[in-house]
């Protein structure tokens, strides 16, 4: 059986995108543990779009929060020194965004639902396990796609601008796809070598290294990032349905995060609890303003294994994954089931 999955590193213009909303999330979350956030990310070129609604008494200026835009792209590593390397042609640096600021606060309509403890809105969100404790209980694709990704973006070897895919048949590499910024001086065998660490020592698979043979011009500069664009990568790759929408550029009474994690977690629990069971998917609906969820467990082959009903309020799960916590930035560096 052929499987596939894609990862893509924080360097990926979508993923910056994904980053800058979360490091904004973590500064507010830092003066005000009750912020209500939801803002959005696009960047292309040295130009960052930030528009959304934040309810909170951190009350930044835009001054502050242009400067945390431009702090957070440094710190993907996207800095003045990086951008001498590759030139100013191909490459952004963090020090020259022109940051443009469309905030408002969050609606009364959706306030009244969330200050009663419902949830923010309404909606089907899915979680998956595989028993599988070595990858994390994730499934193996995924998880060697996000391995060297990962690998080649923190040993710096090339560019930052990084994505993978890997194609497993029978839970064996037959394909694996790397896309990475390179010069002249760049090797293949090198990022091959690294590829073959992860991978165990393992050569037994097809390697192709940029498929068009060239790319030097990356990051924000070769494509326009915008945020929660990246959903198979930030979930399970082709292995789950995706539920509602983005986790990044949210705070915690929002379902697309907190109800996809606590999908997440509820899987992870069953398989546990049911050791003769392969892989299990979890689906969770709820409806804006009220605590209560559906809860369906089903096999890969989609047949029910068990469902409830269930009170849980979003201070519970938020309370549970610490998400009053300034946490969101490292979540969305490692990813979101780290």
């Amino acid at each position: 059986m052929l499987k596939t999955s894609e990862w893509v590193s924080l360097g990926h213009p979508d993923k910056i995108a994904d980053y800058i909303s979360c490091y904004l999330l973590d500064r507010h979350l830092d003066r005000d543990p009750y912020t209500r956030f939801a803002v959005e990310v696009q960047i292309k070129d040295n130009h960052v779009t930030l528009g959304g609604e934040v309810t909170s008494k951190a009350n930044y200026s835009p001054e502050d929060i242009a400067a945390f835009v431009r702090a957070a792209v440094n710190q993907i590593g996207y800095t003045p020194e990086y951008q001498k390397r590759w030139g100013k042609e191909n490459t952004i640096c963090g020090d020259d965004l022109i940051v443009t600021q469309h905030i408002g606060q969050q609606s009364p309509d959706i306030a009244q639902g969330v200050d009663a403890d419902g949830y923010g809105d309404q909606g089907i969100f899915h979680g998956m396990a595989v028993n599988s404790p070595a990858t994390d209980y994730m499934p193996e694709d995924w998880y060697l796609a996000k391995k060297i990704g990962k690998h080649l973006y923190d040993i710096r070897y090339a560019g930052l601008d990084i994505k993978t895919q890997v194609t497993l048949r029978d839970s064996k590499p037959e394909e694996i796809v790397v896309a990475i910024p390179m010069q002249m001086k760049h090797s293949t065998q090198d990022i091959a070598n690294a590829v073959q660490w992860c991978c165990g020592g393992n050569r037994d698979y097809k390697l192709i290294v940029n498929g068009t043979g060239r790319f030097v011009k990356h990051g924000p500069i070769g494509d326009c990032g915008t945020t929660g664009r990246k959903l198979a990568v930030d979930f399970y790759g082709g292995n789950c349905v995706i539920g509602g929408g983005s986790p990044w550029t949210k705070d915690g009474t929002k379902a697309d995060l907190s109800l996809n994690l606590l999908a997440r977690a509820r899987a992870v629990s069953y398989i546990k609890e049911h050791p003769d069971c392969p892989e299990v998917h979890c689906a969770i609906s709820c409806r804006i303003g009220s605590p209560e969820i559906l809860v369906v467990f089903t096999d890969k082959s989609g047949n029910e294994l068990l469902s409830y009903r269930e009170t849980i309020t979003p201070a519970e799960v938020i309370k549970e994954f610490r998400l009053r916590e300034p946490r969101f930035a490292d979540m969305c560096r490692n990813g979101l089931f780290s």
